[in-house]
C-alpha cells in the first residue's frame, strides 16, 4: 500500500474522551434503533432519498430521483407537490385539533393555534395575497416578528406558489431594502412593530423607509401587533386583520413541480453583498422532514418540541415552519428575548408547556452558564428528554453543563452541523444510536457523503484536520444564488472542482472517524507555522471553571506571524484579573499545547453578537489589530465594543 503525504491543514489539538452511550429507555423507543440506517443509504444514497421523499403527500410520482450535472443538481424530477398541503392539509384530514403553536408574546401573551386554525388563516391569506396580484413565481418578502401570522405568511406564499424572502425582523431598513430589491419582490408583509426586552421594534418604520426605494413593491400587508399609531399610505398599505378577516377559507393548493423555488433566504458573505440562497420545494422538504423526524425522534402525538431561533434565519425556516409542520408536531413559538423580564424565562416555558425537545445555540448555554445554574435549578425541567444545538460548533464543556443542568444528566445531545446553503442538518448523531462526544457533531446524516480534506483535496484520514467538505448533493441543498449562478460555481465549488462542495468549514477526523467542526475556515490562526483553530482555543479557556464565554483572534506578530488575543467572559461573581489571567495561559498549555497559550487575555462583560447570537470575530480581530471598526449594524450589543477596545488598548500598552 502507497503510505500518502497527509499535509496538516489545520491542526487537530484537542483531545475529548468523555462518551455518552444511547440510554436504554430512550433507545428503545427511538425512530432510528440500528446503525444499518447508515449501510442502507452508503450503498444506495438515491434509493435512501427516494424513500424519505415518500414521507411526503405528492400530487404526482417522480419518474427520476437525481439528476447531477456538477455543479448543479435536481431532484424528484417529474413529481409534483405543495409545501403548504404537506405542512396542514393532511394533518387537518386527521388531527385537525392538535396544536401546532403554543405562541408566547414577550409581554406574556399566549395562543395556541391548531391545525385547523392554522390551515384557515393560510387560506384566507393566500386569497388575500392572490387579491393583491400575486401569482406563481411572484415573490413576496416578509419581514415580521416572532408570531403565528408570520409562519402562516410563508405557508400563504407556499400554498400559491410564490416563493417568499424572509428578511429578520432585527435587520435595518437598509438590509431589508437590498433585499427586496435583489430578489424584486412585489409585495410586502410586515407589521406595526414587535417586542424585544420590554421595547417596541418600529418594523412599520423601518419598512416605509426600505419601501421608498424599492420600486418592485405594489402592496405592503400590515400585521397589528403593538397598537402602535403608524401612518399607512393610502393605496399601497393593506390591514393585514381586516383583509383577513374578510376573505375565503377555501383556497386549492398550487401543484408546484419539486423543482420549482419555495424561497429564498439571504446570507451574509464575508465580502460584497448578501447571497440569495435558493431552495427548492420537493428536495427542500424531503431533507427537513427526514432530519426533523430521525435527529430529534419526535413522537407528534406527545413531543412538545421548541425551536428557540427566530423564523428569520434558516434554523427557523426548516425547524420551526417546514420540518415540524411536515411531521405534524406541536412547537412553541416564543417571541421574545430569554432574559425578559427574567432571566429564567426560558425554563419557565419549558416547565409551564412541558417541553421534551429543545433545539438552540450554543451562545445560548454559555451565556445560561455566565448567569448560573440557579436559574433553572428553580424550574422543574425533567419532561426534557433530548437536548439540540445548532450554529456553532459547541464547546465540550458547555455541552457537558447543557445535559448536566439543563438535561438533567440524562438527556443525549444532538449537535448539529448544516449551513443556509444544505437547507436541513448534515452532520449529527441519530439519539437512539449514536455514542456522544461532547463538542463532535458526530457522524453525516445518513445519505451525506462527508469528508475532510487537505489542501489539494486528498482526504486526510482519521486524527488529522482539514477542510470540510460534501462528495454528493443531497435533495434539501441550495441549486443556486438568486440572479448569480457564477457566483454560486465560485463560492461553492471554486476550491476543489464542480463535484466537491466546499462549506468554508476547517474540521478535523478524530481516531472512530467523527467530525469536529473547528469553524470557519477564516477563524484559524497561522502561530509560529501551524494552523490552529480558534473554537480549540476557546473550548479550552471555556473548560476552565471560571470561564462563561470566550473568543479567540489572532493578531499579527513579525515574530510568530499571529499572536493568540482571547477575549474572555468571567462567570458571575469572578474577578478577572491578573492571576486568573496566568492561570488561563497555563491551563490552555496543558489542555491543547503551548503552542495555542494566548499571548494576551481581555477579560470583559461581554463579547460583541449579532442578532443570530453569533460572535463577531472580524470585530474582535479589528480591535486587537487597532483598525476601525467594520460594520456594526447587525450587532446586538454594539456598545460592548467600546469597553473591550478600551481594555485591549490599556492591555496592550501594558505589554509593550
Amino acid at each position: 500500500m502507497v503510505q500518502q503525504h497527509v499535509e496538516k491543514t489545520i491542526e487537530a489539538l484537542l483531545q475529548e474522551r468523555r462518551t455518552f452511550d444511547p440510554p436504554e429507555e430512550f433507545a428503545s423507543r427511538a425512530h432510528a434503533k440500528d446503525s444499518s440506517i447508515f449501510e442502507q443509504a452508503s450503498a444506495d444514497p438515491e434509493g435512501w432519498w427516494a424513500s424519505q421523499a415518500q414521507r411526503l403527500d405528492w400530487f404526482d410520482e417522480w419518474h427520476t430521483v437525481l439528476e447531477w450535472n456538477p455543479p448543479h443538481h435536481q431532484w424528484f424530477l417529474g413529481g409534483r407537490l405543495n409545501a403548504a398541503h404537506n405542512c396542514l392539509d393532511r394533518h387537518v384530514a386527521t388531527t385537525p385539533d392538535r396544536v401546532a403553536y403554543h405562541w408566547i408574546g414577550e409581554p406574556g401573551e399566549t395562543r395556541a393555534v391548531t391545525y385547523e386554525q392554522l390551515h384557515e388563516e393560510v387560506c384566507r391569506l393566500a386569497n388575500v395575497l392572490k387579491g393583491l396580484g400575486v401569482g406563481k413565481g411572484d415573490r413576496v418578502a416578509i419581514y415580521m416578528p416572532m408570531i403565528p401570522e408570520l409562519p402562516a405568511a410563508m405557508l400563504a406564499c407556499a400554498r400559491i406558489g410564490a416563493p417568499h424572502s424572509v428578511v429578520f425582523g432585527g435587520f435595518s431598513a437598509e438590509s431589508l431594502r437590498d433585499r427586496i430589491n435583489d430578489a424584486a419582490c412585489k409585495v410586502l408583509i410586515t407589521a406595526d412593530g414587535g417586542y424585544r426586552r420590554g421595547q417596541v421594534v418600529p418594523l412599520k418604520a423601518n419598512a416605509d423607509e426600505a419601501v421608498a426605494q424599492t420600486p418592485s413593491i405594489e402592496k405592503v400587508l400590515v400585521v397589528r401587533r403593538t397598537g402602535e399609531d403608524v401612518p399607512m399610505v393610502e393605496g399601497r398599505d393593506v390591514d393585514y386583520q381586516d383583509a383577513v378577516s374578510g376573505a375565503s377559507a377555501e383556497c386549492p393548493a398550487e401543484p408546484m413541480d419539486a423543482e420549482d423555488m419555495l424561497y429564498i433566504l439571504y446570507t451574509s458573505g464575508t465580502t460584497g453583498k448578501p447571497k440569495g440562497i435558493v431552495h427548492t420545494t420537493g428536495g427542500y422538504m424531503t431533507g427537513v422532514s427526514s432530519t426533523h423526524h430521525l435527529v430529534f425522534d419526535v413522537k407528534p402525538e406527545s413531543d412538545v418540541y421548541w425551536c428557540a431561533a427566530d423564523i428569520g434565519w434558516v434554523t427557523g425556516h426548516s425547524y420551526i415552519v417546514y420540518g415540524p409542520l411536515a411531521n405534524g408536531c406541536t412547537s412553541i413559538l416564543y417571541e421574545g428575548a430569554p432574559d425578559w423580564p427574567d432571566k429564567d424565562r426560558w425554563w419557565s416555558i419549558v416547565q409551564d408547556y412541558g417541553v421534551t425537545i429543545l433545539y438552540t445555540a450554543p451562545t445560548a448555554i454559555r451565556t445560561f452558564m455566565k448567569w448560573g445554574t440557579e436559574l433553572p435549578a428553580k424550574h422543574d425541567l425533567s419532561s426534557l428528554r433530548l437536548l439540540g444545538s445548532v450554529g456553532e460548533p459547541i464547546n465540550p464543556e458547555a455541552w457537558i453543563w447543557y445535559q448536566e443542568f439543563i438535561g438533567g444528566g440524562k438527556t443525549p445531545v444532538v449537535d448539529t452541523w448544516w449551513q443556509t446553503e444544505t437547507g436541513a442538518i448534515m452532520i449529527s448523531a441519530l439519539p437512539g444510536i449514536t455514542t456522544l462526544k461532547p463538542g463532535s457533531a458526530t457522524k453525516p446524516f445518513p445519505g451525506v457523503d462527508a469528508d475532510v480534506v487537505d489542501e489539494q483535496g486528498n482526504s486526510v484520514g482519521r486524527g488529522n484536520g482539514g477542510y470540510l467538505v460534501l462528495k454528493r448533493p443531497t435533495p434539501s441543498m441550495l441549486r443556486t444564488i438568486f440572479g448569480d449562478d457564477q457566483r454560486y460555481v465560485e463560492t461553492y465549488f471554486g476550491k476543489f472542482g464542480p463535484e466537491v462542495y466546499f462549506p468554508g468549514d476547517g474540521c478535523k477526523l478524530d481516531d472512530d472517524g467523527y467530525f469536529w467542526l473547528l469553524g470557519r475556515v477564516d477563524d484559524v490562526m497561522n502561530v509560529a507555522g501551524h494552523r490552529i483553530s480558534t473554537y480549540e482555543v476557546e473550548s479550552a479557556l471555556v473548560d476552565h471553571q471560571a470561564v462563561a464565554e470566550a473568543a479567540v483572534v489572532g493578531r499579527v506578530d513579525p515574530k510568530e506571524g499571529e499572536a493568540i488575543v482571547a477575549f474572555v467572559t468571567p462567570k458571575a461573581a469572578v474577578t478577572g484579573d491578573e492571576a486568573l489571567l496566568q492561570e488561563l495561559r497555563e491551563h490552555v498549555a496543558k489542555v491543547i499545547g503551548k503552542i495555542a497559550r494566548p499571548h494576551s487575555i481581555v477579560f470583559t462583560d461581554d463579547l460583541p453578537k449579532t442578532r443570530s447570537g453569533k460572535i463577531m470575530r472580524r470585530l474582535l480581530r479589528d480591535v486587537a489589530e487597532e483598525r476601525d471598526l467594520g460594520d456594526v449594524t447587525t450587532l446586538l450589543n454594539a456598545p460592548i465594543l467600546d469597553e473591550i477596545r478600551t481594555k485591549a488598548s490599556s492591555l496592550r500598552a501594558r505589554e509593550e
